[in-house]
């Protein structure tokens, strides 16, 4: 993040350059540099923009929104509840590997890495986009939620038919910057072991979006990761 702006995929570059170029930003990255002088900040550099590189604006189909990255060394890699290839799934993501069960029958995998789905048009965001190793939400007002709620406001804009997948009252508060009247909104309990089942486990989020994919007449997400 030395640079003025974030290398990060051209239809997003387009979208948001105004965030890059305004003040708060500036700050965020000052305070970003600060921080890796005295502690650990996961993801790694080159990832903390990989949900938009794998997800192009022009491609997002979903929105399932996370907090801020995992915390432990090794776990985040700049998609929410995702972990790179060979980490172990962490509880939330169990259980969301639980819910595909139940909802769709697709076998549990061994892999918490959720790339494909990335790769397919859903957008893997957390609102705060870097943490301190070891300490959850140590970001958040660091300006991160500035940056990605206009994001969420430009998919509302720009974009028509998205399903947002909103878990938990965090992401649920979310839904005031999308316009209801073009987009779809689900909600459900975040699928954290504290909270799962309340609602989250029995959701069917996955097959619901994939039939209001259908019926607007876009592709449909093959959430299968063991394929």
């Amino acid at each position: 993040m030395a640079t003025q702006t974030p290398k990060i995929e051209e239809s997003w570059h387009a979208a948001l350059q105004g965030e890059f170029n305004a003040p708060y930003f500036a700050a965020l990255k000052e305070s970003l540099q600060k921080e890796k002088q005295t502690y650990s900040v996961y993801p790694p550099g080159g990832l903390i923009f990989s949900a938009f590189n794998l997800t192009p604006l022009t491609a997002v189909k979903a929105v399932i929104l996370g907090q801020d990255p995992y915390h432990g060394k090794g776990q985040a890699h700049g998609l929410c509840f995702s972990v790179p290839d060979g980490v172990p799934p962490p509880p939330s993501l169990q259980n969301i590997f639980k819910e595909l069960y139940s909802d769709l029958n697709i076998p549990v995998p061994k892999n918490g890495n959720l790339e494909k789905w990335a790769k397919q048009g859903v957008l893997l965001l957390n609102a705060t986009l870097t943490v301190r190793a070891g300490n959850a939400g140590s970001h958040q007002g660091m300006g991160w939620e500035t940056f990605t709620d206009r994001v969420i406001q430009t998919i509302s804009d720009l974009r028509a038919g998205v399903v947002f997948l909103l878990w938990g009252k965090y992401a649920q508060a979310k839904r005031e910057l999308i316009n209801t009247d073009k987009h779809f909104v689900l909600t459900a309990p975040h699928p954290s072991p504290l909270s799962a089942n309340r609602g989250f486990f029995g959701c069917r989020h996955f097959s619901k979006t994939n039939q209001l994919l259908k019926e607007n007449g876009l592709g449909e997400i093959d959430w299968n990761l063991n394929s």
